[in-house]
């Protein structure tokens, strides 16, 4: 049995597409361990007296929604009037004992395929800043609501070593923790990371979220950067997701197979971003 819960506040302004991405979200850790979800509960906060109850039960709907797309069931949950608006959910899920994932499991000579593009913290940003255009605001509010499923089953049905889903430390921070977990070390090929092309743009205009320059900090006494890496590059891959992609450590001989099945299933990304190396140990190098 898997247990998990998150919820967090409004990422975007639409209350039904706020109820999809914090359930998919709320979803990714089971995924992110090759579990299958079967019952959820929903987590709410709203202030009843301030807003209208259209808005709250858009956000609900939004987030049963997404739950009967991952074929799970929507079982209760627990409301309290709150100032701030806050949502997700609580869920249960299973997965056979034997091929249970962690982000421990990474081996040297394993390569390393992210299932989503990053940026989403820089773009989220800028919308809240109502910079951010109609297009590309429904270019992230698709890819925060797609859930991770497919690349899950995938990931089970090949076989790899260890994931982790890319969520608010952003993947330097999570590369970061699937080393120490695993006691190796971690080289990222910043070339090869799918980034949402808006996001280099208000990256560069300085549109960097503060979590980005803590995760930054909080890495940087184990990272190799090459004197070649752009800095702005350096801020995407610091980037706090939300309802980020799977990171998969899968053993190389296996890499191509799973790339394959990944296209089939039309996950947004499946590109190979690096490799797990032997040393230096607890390591992440970018280049």
């Amino acid at each position: 049995m898997i247990q998990t819960l998150d919820f967090f506040t409004p990422i975007v302004n639409d209350p039904y597409d706020f109820g999809r991405i914090a359930a998919t979200n709320s979803l990714s850790d089971v995924y992110a361990m090759g579990g299958k979800p079967l019952t959820t509960m929903n987590i709410v906060c709203f202030p009843i007296k301030e807003l209208d109850k259209k808005i709250l039960k858009e956000i609900l709907q939004g987030g049963l929604d997404i739950v009967h797309t991952a074929g799970a069931l929507m079982v209760g949950g627990h409301s309290v009037e709150d100032p701030e608006i806050k949502y997700g959910l609580a869920v249960t899920g299973i997965i056979h004992p034997e091929r249970f994932l962690t982000n421990s499991g990474a081996k040297a000579g394993d390569l390393l395929i992210l299932t989503k593009p990053i940026g989403t913290g820089i773009l989220s940003t800028a919308l809240k800043g109502r910079l951010l255009n109609s297009i590309s605001t429904k270019k992230i509010t698709e890819l925060m609501a797609t859930l991770n499923k497919d690349a899950s089953e995938a990931m089970v049905e090949v076989g790899v070593n260890a994931c982790t889903d890319i969520t608010g430390f952003g993947l330097l921070g999570h590369a970061l923790e699937m080393a120490r977990a695993s006691n190796v070390g971690i080289r990222i090929y910043s070339q090869h990371v799918p980034i949402i092309e808006e996001a280099l743009e208000f990256a560069s205009m300085g549109m960097i979220p503060a979590g980005s320059h803590f995760n930054q900090k909080y890495c940087s006494k184990h990272l190799d950067i090459s004197p070649s890496v752009d800095p702005i590059l350096l801020d995407i891959l610091s980037d706090a997701q939300t309802s980020g992609g799977l990171l998969i450590s899968v053993p190389e001989k296996k890499a191509d197979i799973l790339r394959n099945i990944l296209i089939e299933r039309n996950t947004p990304s499946s590109n190979i971003i690096g490799e797990v190396i032997e040393v230096p140990k607890c390591m992440i190098q970018v280049r």
